[in-house]
């Protein structure tokens, strides 16, 4: 029995026009080969397969080869089948320039991003193996939009256990990142009503515009040595706050302000927005509880897996007062965005005690890290003082007056990409602006650790 054509070849969509089979296909393929549209070694149908996608004879598809092949566009091997030629793409009348790829640097000790090169694909590949396999056909399916109810309950578990929040799994809402957690919470408040969420004197830009996206404007909180100063709220609907580790100064939140926010927001209704930044990652003692263990019903928990293992998994979580959880799940649509591998992985990867392990592992491999730029900076630089080291992915060095913008310009030359804390000052921020580097120790992987550092140190003054 002759096989389907369904079950030949690959896959090639064209339209040949002009006058004759043969010369409207040959010209089809050759501007398809031309815009970059078929891309260079790319194999192409056999003259039988596509013969029979086409409806026309074979022999106009293997004339038209032949052809394109005599022209140089397309090459004709012996087991090797018929393949686009390597030619230069000349991009159609209209089409906009391809960008030119950044100058990687050499280094990069921006903060934000752990080493992705540690990531445990083989526990990773176990669990996602472990929860393929046990996984019922109906979660393949158009799922809940507040994330799988396996992922929900290990992430309550785990939290409860290792951050101490207080947390159930219908007030859990998964999200395909911090960024969209933001959105959702932007919405509501708006929704609700909103004009104003106070956020920290530094930060990202990026959060604070996915609020102003919203509708909301961002009024930034005074900051000291004990951190953001909660005691100034007003009548904000909302503060945006990462209390365990603040970002990038590196305190914690004093426990004296923690109370105060919270007493801030169950006198005037406000709600509390608490980034859980590096949470996990404490070297010097226990880590600080997270601020909604305080009080749940006035505080949202943000957490994300985007430190703690890969960005790349587009995976975060909202735990949510009860009266917010429904509004949550139905602002973010109504079935699940994230990946539903991804999140049966993440809930066995969490439940077998993998993440724990891995999370353990990542702390003391970073906190050699730090120890090491510690130490670097003792030698090389000692007048730089390394501060908000006790945790996270990040130090802050502190410069000689305005020098800041002429360090970093020195580090780009040398191949070098990080920031200075200026990039994270809010531009209504009204302290004292301060010169200082923000250098991520995470993102380097650990074979790379040791040139970073020695270029760090010959750009200090």
């Amino acid at each position: 029995m002759a096989e389907s054509w369904a079950t030949l070849g690959v896959d090639l969509h064209l339209e040949p026009t002009g006058s004759g089979l043969r010369r409207g296909l040959t010209d089809a393929l050759r501007e398809a080969v031309r815009t970059g549209r078929l891309a260079p070694g790319t194999r192409l149908p056999s003259s039988r397969t596509l013969a029979a996608d086409l409806g026309i004879a074979r022999n106009t598809v293997a004339d038209a080869y032949a052809d394109l092949v005599a022209e140089g566009w397309l090459t004709a091997r012996q087991g090797s089948g018929t393949r686009v030629g390597d030619r230069t793409v000349v991009p159609p009348p209209g089409a906009a320039p391809h960008r030119r790829e950044h100058h990687r640097p050499t280094y990069d000790l921006t903060p934000g991003t752990p080493d992705l090169a540690s990531f445990p694909r083989t526990e990773w590949l176990k669990a996602a193996r472990r929860a393929l396999t046990a996984a019922p056909n109906s979660a393949l399916g158009y799922g809940d939009p507040r994330g799988r109810p396996e992922l929900r309950t290990a992430l309550a578990g785990y939290l409860s256990r290792a951050r101490g929040v207080r947390a159930d799994p219908e007030r859990i809402v998964v999200c395909a990142g911090f960024k969209q957690a933001l959105d959702i919470l932007g919405r509501i408040l708006r929704a609700g009503g909103a004009r104003t969420v106070a956020v920290e004197s530094y930060g990202l830009d990026v959060h604070w515009n996915r609020l102003t996206s919203a509708g909301l404007h961002t009024e930034p909180l005074p900051f000291d040595e004990l951190g953001t100063d909660t005691g100034q709220l007003k009548d904000e609907a909302a503060v945006l706050l990462t209390p365990a580790h603040q970002f990038p100064m590196g305190v914690p939140l004093h426990p004296d302000r923690r109370s105060a926010v919270v007493e801030w927001a169950r006198r005037t209704g406000g709600l509390v927005l608490e980034d859980d930044y590096d949470g996990e990652f404490r070297y010097d003692r226990q880590p600080v509880g997270a601020l909604q263990g305080l009080d749940p019903d006035r505080v949202v928990h943000l957490g994300t897996a985007s430190k703690s293992l890969a960005p790349g998994l587009r995976l975060a979580w909202a735990v949510l007062p009860p009266a917010l959880a429904e509004e949550a799940a139905a602002a973010k649509g109504d079935v699940d965005t994230c990946g539903v591998l991804d999140q049966l992985t993440l809930a066995e990867f969490i439940t077998s005690g993998a993440y724990d392990r891995h999370v353990r592992a990542a702390r003391l491999r970073y906190r050699r890290r730090r120890d090491a730029l510690v130490a670097a900076l003792a030698e090389h630089a000692p007048d730089v003082h390394a501060t908000g080291i006790a945790a996270g992915l990040h130090a802050v060095l502190r410069l000689p007056p305005g020098t800041e913008k002429t360090v970093v310009q020195a580090a780009n030359w040398q191949g070098l990409a990080l920031h200075g804390l200026s990039f994270f000052r809010h531009r209504a921020a009204g302290i004292e602006p301060l010169d200082a580097l923000v250098v991520g120790y995470g993102t380097p992987p650990d074979h790379a650790w040791a040139g970073a550092l020695d270029a760090l140190c010959r750009v200090l003054p």
